[in-house]
């Protein structure tokens, strides 16, 4: 039996500042940063902890990001992701109709109804539809 996924329409616009998203597997080591307590907590900012960053030379955002605390099982310095993880946000204008998947710290990761893109909004900008 398949889950029913809960329909929401956006209240308010919502456009990504991050171009470059993180992009983590399960069982990849990162490095833990600062961790967001006030708009947003239970979000950690990370960096992967492979040299990529150095290797490449890239700033571009795709090895840093925010990561939600309940997917990093933390230990020293490092941490190590839990599940497959994508930072990656979605842009969507008032009125628009996403399928809820996931709720995380004030964030909704859905799907675009129209045009099957997905990514993560934030609760704030979206009300359920019943």
């Amino acid at each position: 039996m398949e889950e029913r996924r809960i329909e929401y329409i956006a209240v308010k616009a919502f456009r990504t500042e991050f171009y470059n998203p993180i992009v983590l597997q399960k069982g990849e080591r990162v490095i833990i940063g600062e961790e967001s307590t006030e708009t947003w907590p239970n979000w950690v900012f990370c960096t992967k902890a492979d040299g990529s960053l150095a290797d490449d030379g890239k700033e571009d955002g795709s090895h840093q990001g925010w990561v939600p605390k309940q997917i990093i099982h933390f230990s020293t310095q490092y941490g190590e992701i839990l599940e497959n993880y994508s930072a990656q946000e979605l842009d969507i204008d008032e009125g628009t109709v996403v399928e809820g998947i996931r709720e995380l710290n004030g964030w909704l990761w859905v799907r675009n109804t129209s045009t099957n893109e997905i990514g993560w909004v934030p609760m704030e900008n979206l009300k359920r539809l019943d």
